[in-house]
């Protein structure tokens, strides 16, 4: 939703249309909240023991339930979804607000930068075991069926992700319907489970959940580490039941639930509904890099608009090759739902953690919260994210190495490309010359001055760039209108219209321009341009060149030079990124590009 003139909120234009939106975000947003009863408390209950006792299954329980309501209820929707940038959410949209926004401060922004590489770690997870949960419910029906599970999971995956350019708007639609019958179902089955037990629901009190910690010793602490996967307390309480009803755990306790006629079709529909919940993560992980790109953080890759309907309906095609290679491979690397537990646990529980760390901030500078009221409410979300990371920490070596090896491959790129931009940056802004200077060679040589306009992209601030110096020295004419233009994008989302752009002319006929977009835009150069006149700056649209830079990075040898190894590994990513003429929607037939080269 937008506010328009003031209070006023633009709705729907009818019940319809935000019919229609909530059936696509069943099938976008929620999938990965509503599968998690495939596989979370069969793996819960599996560290209690093999015939957990009603104590220990009211105790996982209770921490289901309680961990729902602080984590989930308290902590995201009440508190950390009011927390936005502008209208956007997310780690790195916190993280902009807190660490760039205000001021530069690097331990905030290796908090939300190392935060985000963790979701990517969490994308190739998700689809992983969620995929594989649903599949091994055949076991049950046909147990020869067990060595084609992987084998058919990685079908379905490469179908999920072959199906990526279709784009979420479409996704959305299609799946919107299915994920409505399957809360629908898992709620009757856990309803028909809690039947078999009703005094299961009195896990609801948390006494049952602190018992069981208190009693439980290590074993549970590390129960504790299990349970932070997003859940379905009916589901999970029907669960239980049949649990304390004497049913085995050996086997998938949530396929329990349903009558052995009905079990075939719950699976088709429990493996539909898993391609849904890794679609959710998938999207995500295509909207993180398009705002660390925007923000300076990634190379600059292609990115499709798959839908007019909303601008965070993209699709990322470098991202979702990549995924898919991780996730195939952790599919038939660790083979099992229950093996790719530990690594799922601390993707979330971590992310989880420096969510709080950065909540706290946010409660003392953007709310203005006094440090007892921050540090009260900050702190019990901290004392239970960090108990939860600490329970997962303990299982680094079953698997959860995973996504902390994914999150620091993920920071390690995000952290060279930015080092690297910097310092190229830097090296351009050393080369400007005085305009005053550079007009005055203009006349002294004689250059001749061409019918036309000419644009030059430069990351440079103040004078003339490099890149018209380079021009005119080798191609010893310059067109009669010039406009220097500096696009940056702003620690923002949006960026209002009438702060777009702003003109300064520096000279007779020749203008500075600077551009404003926000994390969440694409930038549309001539589209910009468009305002140019109404702004004073008196330019043909119709007869206009533009003037690129490619930079060619080579090593330097003096104090400021960046080290060899980050050197080579930021070239080969500038040279593997997105050209700008397609980033900033240049047309092909209108753009000239000047190689040079830059040591950093």
């Amino acid at each position: 939703m937008s506010n328009v003139a003031g209070d006023v909120v633009a709705r729907p234009a009818n019940a319809a249309s935000l019919s229609a939106l909530g059936l696509s975000a069943l099938g976008v947003v929620f999938g990965d909240i509503g599968t998690s009863p495939l596989y979370t408390l069969k793996t819960v209950l599996g560290l209690t023991g093999g015939a957990p006792d009603t104590a220990a299954t009211l105790g996982v329980l209770s921490l289901v339930v309680w961990t729902l309501i602080i984590i989930t209820t308290i902590k995201y929707v009440s508190v950390a979804m009011r927390v936005d940038n502008d209208g956007e959410g997310g780690i790195l949209a916190l993280m902009s607000l807190l660490g760039v926004k205000r001021q530069h401060r690097p331990t905030i922004i290796a908090v939300g930068l190392f935060g985000a590489a963790l979701i990517y770690g969490d994308g190739a997870i998700t689809p992983a075991i969620s995929v594989l949960s649903a599949l091994e419910g055949l076991e049950i029906v046909l147990p020869a069926f067990a060595s084609y599970v992987v084998p058919v999971s990685v079908l379905i995956l490469v179908a999920l992700f072959a199906i990526q350019p279709q784009g979420t708007s479409r996704i959305g639609r299609a799946f919107g319907p299915i994920m409505a019958l399957w809360f629908a179902v898992i709620a009757l089955l856990g309803i028909w489970g809690i039947s078999r037990y009703p005094s299961v629901l009195v896990a609801i009190d948390p006494r049952h959940g602190l018992g069981y910690l208190v009693s439980g010793g290590a074993t549970g602490f590390l129960v504790l580490g299990a349970v932070v996967f997003p859940s379905l307390v009916l589901n999970y309480a029907g669960q239980a039941a049949l649990v304390l009803d004497g049913a085995p755990i050996s086997d998938n306790i949530f396929y329990r639930l349903c009558p052995s006629f009905l079990l075939l079709p719950l699976i088709v529909l429990a493996t539909i509904a898993t391609i849904i919940a890794s679609q959710s993560i998938i999207t995500g992980a295509f909207s993180m890099t398009r705002q660390a790109i925007q923000l300076g953080w990634l190379p600059r890759v292609h990115i499709t608009q798959t839908s007019a309907e909303g601008y965070g309906q993209i699709y990322v095609g470098a991202v979702n090759w990549l995924l898919m290679l991780v996730t195939l491979g952790l599919t038939v690397g660790f083979g099992k739902s229950d093996n790719l537990a530990s690594a799922y646990g601390i993707a979330v529980s971590a992310t989880m953690l420096m969510t709080s760390a950065l909540l706290f901030m946010a409660m003392r500078e953007i709310w203005e919260w006094g440090i007892i009221t921050a540090g009260a409410v900050a702190g019990a979300f901290f004392l239970v994210d960090a108990a939860f990371f600490a329970a997962n920490i303990t299982k680094v070596a079953e698997g959860g190495y995973v996504p902390l090896v994914l999150a620091a491959l993920v920071y390690g790129v995000m952290l060279i490309w930015h080092l690297g931009a910097s310092a190229v940056a830097a090296r351009l802004q050393e080369a400007v010359m005085p305009v005053e200077a550079f007009m005055a060679r203009i006349r002294e040589g004689r250059i001749p001055r061409v019918p036309g306009t000419a644009v030059f992209l430069t990351r440079t601030q103040r004078d003339v760039p490099p890149v018209m110096v380079w021009h005119v020295k080798h191609n010893r004419a310059l067109h009669e209108r010039l406009i220097v233009l500096t696009v940056t994008t702003q620690s923002v989302p949006w960026v209002r219209e009438p702060e777009r752009v702003t003109f300064e002319e520096i000279a007779p006929r020749f203008w500075r321009a600077a551009a404003r977009y926000g994390f969440m835009e694409r930038p549309d150069i001539p589209a910009l341009l468009q305002q140019a006149q109404g702004l004073g700056c008196a330019i043909d649209l119709a007869d206009i060149t533009y003037y690129v830079g490619h930079e060619t990075v080579v090593p330097d040898e003096d104090d400021k030079a960046l080290p060899r190894v980050a050197e080579a590994l930021f070239a080969f990513m500038q040279r593997n990124s997105a050209h700008l003429t397609e980033y900033f929607r240049l047309p092909m037939d209108a753009v000239v590009e000047i190689g040079r080269q830059v040591s950093v």
